[in-house]
């Protein structure tokens, strides 16, 4: 192994760690109250370590959405790949696979979920905000192609597969944050799956086109 190749292990190791160390932190604190200086004490870093791999906070809450943005491509392509499925099967498997994103780091995807909601965006770097755009709209694009295949052999609805898409997409994240700030207020009542369930089954029966 080069000297290079090791500073590069190196340097993504110590992201990884100042990741991690984030994680911790907006969970026990929250975004508002959490700092860098928190961040940088919980890896066992200086504060100036951590500004040297994240613009700022903002940066540091989104880049642990870009790891859920890309399993939830992956997972998705997946579902589109699938050969010889009917478009009320791959409609199943794109709920089935929503579950399994959720389940995947549920804290993560509902950091995701404000942070598309906030103004948080408008401080990341140029770089940082192409990344999550192109992720996010890659994710769109698959969930509108299932779609648009069941509307073209007229089993689903007659309308514009992205907005279809954009429904979707909205039904899967406002269920999850409500559910989770439910159970914030109390812990006892965490009913995300079964809510969820019960909206994708209403979503698809909307779906299909009338006989």
């Amino acid at each position: 192994m080069g000297i290079q190749e090791r500073k590069e292990r190196e340097k993504e190791r110590r992201r990884q760690q100042i990741i991690v160390a984030a994680k911790r932190v907006f969970s026990e604190k929250g975004f508002n109250k959490a700092t860098m200086e928190d961040i940088a004490h919980e890896a066992e870093l200086s504060p100036g370590t951590l500004y040297l791999y994240f613009k700022n906070k903002e940066e540091l809450y989104a880049s642990l959405s870009l790891r859920i943005l890309q399993y939830l491509l992956i997972s998705l392509e997946h579902v589109n790949t699938e050969k010889d499925l009917k478009p009320e099967e791959r409609l199943q498997a794109l709920m089935d696979a929503m579950f399994d994103v959720y389940d995947f780091d549920p804290l993560i995807i509902i950091n995701m979920f404000h942070l598309q909601s906030s103004e948080t965006l408008k401080n990341l770097s140029p770089d940082f905000l192409s990344k999550i755009k192109e992720l996010s709209q890659k994710s769109l694009a698959a969930i509108a192609s299932i779609f648009e295949e069941g509307i073209k052999k007229e089993i689903f609805i007659d309308k514009h597969p992205t907005a279809l898409a954009d429904i979707f997409w909205a039904l899967f994240s406002g269920v999850v944050l409500w559910e989770a700030s439910k159970k914030f207020i109390n812990e006892d009542k965490d009913y995300l799956k079964q809510t969820l369930e019960a909206a994708f089954e209403i979503f698809a029966r909307g779906l299909k086109r009338p006989i």
